[in-house]
């Protein structure tokens, strides 16, 4: 087998301060994660290979490490060079499938069929399962979803674009898995979201 050939991207484009950046962008990680639907700032810290986005490699150089195994969907493994960049710079090993993995970086969210092929933990262990970091090119641009549950003051609103088809019903079924289930950090231009498998989707009224 070639040995695998890095360019110059692979080594380069990562916190400048990892120190200050991670501890930035984990509290704006765990404020997401604590209050379902709000949206947080979260500076472009990161110059990833393409399709990888600044913010989703901010995200995933913060929580991935070498015991995290990272899966990534098939627009990000077009070519080798987002997934040399994440080893690289978290020494996370990758996933080839997606029950494995402790994180997973979708690019293209409109082509992600199906939310239960993920690791959903188990009942003595529902922390082991797979947090999905889902690029979006806007969070107020698409379908509104209306979330409940802890963290969220009466109701709030994020509308996400683009997200998995029949995400709705997608979520209902995680969202009844509980206490195992996915966590969704939603990964936008300079901000995230996070939806918590503790939170719960409003049904639209038909």
């Amino acid at each position: 087998m070639p040995a695998v050939t890095h360019t110059s991207t692979v080594y380069e484009g990562g916190f400048s301060d990892p120190v200050g950046a991670s501890q930035t962008v984990f509290r704006a990680i765990m404020d997401a994660m604590a209050k379902p639907g709000s949206v947080d700032a979260l500076p472009g810290f990161t110059a990833p290979p393409a399709p990888l986005s600044a913010t989703a490699a901010a995200v995933i150089a913060t929580l991935a490490d070498a015991d995290t195994p990272v899966w990534l969907d098939a627009a990000m493994r077009k070519t080798s060079q987002v997934r040399d960049w994440i080893v690289f710079h978290t020494g996370a090993p990758i996933a080839e499938h997606q029950s494995d993995a402790a994180f997973a970086l979708v690019a293209a969210p409109q082509n992600l069929s199906a939310l239960n092929g993920f690791s959903l933990g188990t009942q003595e262990y529902p922390d082991r399962s797979t947090t999905l970091i889902v690029q979006v090119s806007s969070l107020s641009n698409g379908t509104a979803l209306t979330l409940e549950g802890p963290g969220i003051k009466g109701q709030a609103s994020l509308a996400p674009d683009p997200m998995p088809p029949h995400f709705e019903a997608q979520w209902q079924a995680n969202r009844k898995a509980f206490p195992r289930g996915i966590d969704l950090i939603l990964a936008a231009p300079d901000c995230v979201a996070a939806m918590p498998r503790s939170t719960r989707l409003v049904r639209r009224e038909a």
